[in-house]
């Protein structure tokens, strides 16, 4: 697919200058942009970078002067970065799924399949099963028994959906993102070690005496319910609740190789990064943002619009905009400063052994 200068800029309501006519077929970083590829040099340290490729045409910031960059067209936007959802939205090529229906995907009779549904090689809709209008699924997806799935849903290879599972509008799913499968909840008969070890944080050294009992498991009896506008990474599971369900709000987006587990409620617009692990019956307010690695123990409670830095553990309740850092979990300037005195304690450590011989020789001369 090609669009011109002029017609990008139209599309992302960006302003166009120069030589409109120019026809573009890619993106490309500034050194290696061709002469039909739009150079996206969005800011003055990437155009240092122009002069290396042969780019006709760039997406500059607000007040650039194009032609001194050696260019003959520009498209300049407001907020560029922002510009780059559309733009890339109009130059994406797919994965090539073809429309209607495979002869190898497995459809159940009584599933529905809304208008303009293309249906990938090898799929499988169980009974009941309810698939919105002009939705994609990719090969070898999973549609369980008496799911539903909103119009324009996008599923790439390999996703699976639970039974019972409820997904709103326009949601995406990368390859292999699992929703709906079982809660990690087990029981055993008497209150076991790991109990002991809760309750007494550590502090009850026999807790392991109890060790040794089988687990029985509790089934997950609840289900999954997904919002609107929602996106699922790669390899992404979202646990079903033991009970009630375990509910996304609208607008989240959640990373590769993420965890949800059972009853755990998202709130709306919540951006959850990759590797982050969930644990079961948390609550995340509205736009809470959860940096990759970040880990959350069970049953608790993250504000409105809090942020957690990289590989951050929190085990206590977070109030609403608070920024998190550490381990365990605290305000991100404190935990800096902490870290600063962390780094400086060998040398104060040096410091106080020789004070510690100076004062000593000077008791014995005494």
């Amino acid at each position: 697919m090609s669009y011109t200068v002029g017609q990008i800029a139209e599309a992302l309501g960006a302003k166009a200058f120069g030589a409109l006519d120019i026809v573009i077929t890619g993106t490309a970083e500034p050194q290696d942009a061709s002469a039909t590829t739009l150079a996206l040099a969005m800011s003055p340290k990437y155009a240092e970078h122009l002069a290396h490729g042969d780019a006709r045409a760039a997406m500059l910031w607000e007040g650039a002067d194009f032609a001194a960059l050696g260019l003959e067209a520009a498209i300049i936007a407001p907020r560029p970065r922002f510009a780059m959802s559309g733009l890339s939205a109009m130059l994406d090529a797919g994965q090539g799924f073809d429309a209607g229906h495979h002869a190898s995907a497995v459809i159940d009779p009584s599933a529905e399949i809304g208008e303009d549904v293309r249906i990938g090689p090898l799929c499988v809709i169980a009974k009941g099963a309810r698939i919105g209008a002009g939705s994609v699924l990719g090969p070898q997806c999973h549609i369980g028994w008496d799911a539903e799935i909103g119009e324009g849903a996008y599923l790439r290879e390999g996703v699976s959906i639970g039974a019972r599972v409820r997904i709103g509008a326009r949601f995406i799913a990368q390859p292999g993102a699992r929703i709906g499968g079982d809660g990690f909840s087990f029981v055993t008969p008497e209150p076991s070690h790991i109990e002991a070890v809760r309750d007494s944080l550590g502090a009850d050294q026999t807790a392991t005496q109890s060790a040794g009992q089988s687990y029985a498991r509790i089934h997950s009896l609840g289900t999954v319910e997904i919002g609107d506008d929602v996106e699922i990474g790669a390899s992404a599971c979202i646990d079903n609740g033991t009970v009630r369900a375990t509910r996304i709000g609208n607008g989240v987006k959640i990373d590769n190789l993420a965890q949800i587990g059972h009853n755990v409620v998202v709130g709306d617009d919540c951006l959850i990064c990759a590797q982050v692990g969930i644990a079961g019956s948390t609550r995340l307010g509205r736009a809470v943002v959860l940096g990759g690695q970040t880990g959350v123990s069970d049953n608790l409670f993250i504000g409105d619009g809090a942020v957690t830095g990289g590989a951050t553990k929190v085990l206590a309740n977070v109030p609403a905009g608070r920024v998190m850092l550490g381990y365990p979990a605290m305000k991100m300037d404190n935990h800096i400063e902490t870290y600063k005195a962390l780094r400086r304690l060998p040398r104060m450590m040096r410091e106080f052994a020789t004070i510690k011989k100076l004062v000593s020789k000077s008791g014995v001369n005494d």
